[in-house]
C-alpha cells in the first residue's frame, strides 16, 4: 500500500486528539522531514489546546462555587477607562449562561483588538444579558474617577432587565447595591463572567473613543484611547482641551485649562 503524501497525513491529524492513537505512533516512525514537522505542530497545538481548557476550568472556578449554593443569575461587573485624560469610564454588566465556554476568555487587555471584537460578538450573541453605564469626563470632575466608576457599574447592572440578578462578581469594587457579591482583586483574570464584562466595557468605550477621533482628528484618540501619551500631550499642547471630553480635574489635563 503507498504510503500517504504529507497533505493526507494533515488532514488525519485533525481527527487525532490523544498521542495513543495507532495512527500517531505509527506517523512517529515515518521518516519523511515533513511528517515530523506535522506531527510537532499537532503536539504543540495540543498542549495549547489543553491549557485554553485549564484556563477555562479556573476561570469558572467562583461560578460553580456560586451555582452550587442555589444561585442561579450570576453577573460579572467590570469597568476600563479610570486612567485616561480624556472619554468617559465605561462598565459592563454581563450575565452568561451556566454552560457558556469560550477558550481564550481572559482580561480584555490582555486580548489584542481583534480577539476582543470577536469575543465581543459572541458574548452579545450567547449571553443572557448585557447591560452597559457609562460616566462622563464631566462627571468625572464633579465627583472624582473611583465615584463614576460606582455610578458607571451600577448603571450597567440598572440595565440589566431580561432576569433578575441575584448574584454579583465584581471586579475590585465594593458597590451599593444590598445584594450577594463576591469582590475579586484582578477579577478580569479570575472569573469567566467579570471577563465577558471587561471584553464588552473595553470595546464599547474604544469604539466611543474612535468615534470621537473621527471628530478630533488631531489628538489621535484612535492610537492612545484618551490616555496620556507623548503624542496625546503634545495635542494638549498645540490644540489645548476638549471642553466636554477632556478630564480637567487631572493634573496633565489641568496645565492647559
Amino acid at each position: 500500500m503507498a504510503r500517504k503524501t504529507i497533505a493526507e497525513i494533515k488532514e488525519l491529524l485533525v481527527d487525532i486528539e490523544n498521542e495513543d492513537h495507532p495512527l500517531l505512533k505509527e506517523l512517529q516512525r515515518d521518516e519523511r522531514s515533513g511528517v515530523q514537522q506535522l506531527i510537532k505542530r499537532w503536539k504543540k497545538q495540543r498542549t495549547y489546546q489543553y491549557v485554553l481548557e485549564q484556563q477555562h476550568v479556573d476561570m469558572t472556578a467562583f461560578e460553580r462555587e456560586i451555582y452550587e449554593q442555589g444561585f442561579k443569575a450570576i453577573a460579572g461587573i467590570d469597568e476600563v477607562g479610570r486612567g485616561p485624560l480624556a472619554g468617559p469610564v465605561v462598565a459592563a454588566c454581563v450575565i452568561l449562561p451556566r454552560d457558556f465556554k469560550l477558550l481564550g476568555l481572559t482580561d480584555s487587555k490582555q486580548l489584542s483588538k481583534t480577539t476582543r471584537e470577536t469575543f465581543y460578538d459572541v458574548i452579545l450573541k450567547e449571553a443572557v444579558d448585557v447591560g452597559v453605564g457609562i460616566a462622563t469626563a464631566r462627571e468625572i470632575d464633579d465627583i472624582n474617577i473611583y465615584q463614576a466608576s460606582k455610578a458607571a457599574m451600577v448603571r450597567a447592572v440598572k440595565q440589566i432587565e431580561k432576569i433578575e440578578i441575584d448574584y454579583l462578581l465584581v471586579d475590585a469594587m465594593e458597590l451599593p447595591i444590598k445584594m450577594p457579591a463576591k469582590n475579586l482583586i484582578k477579577g478580569d483574570m479570575r472569573s469567566l463572567t467579570i471577563a465577558a464584562s471587561s471584553v464588552v466595557a473595553k470595546v464599547t468605550r474604544d469604539r466611543y473613543m474612535e468615534n470621537l477621533h473621527n471628530n478630533y482628528p488631531q489628538y489621535g484618540f484612535n492610537k492612545h484611547m484618551g490616555y496620556g501619551t507623548s503624542g496625546h500631550l503634545e495635542a494638549l499642547k498645540t490644540y489645548g482641551i476638549i471642553e466636554e471630553e477632556h478630564r480637567k480635574s487631572f493634573a496633565p489635563v489641568k496645565k492647559h485649562l
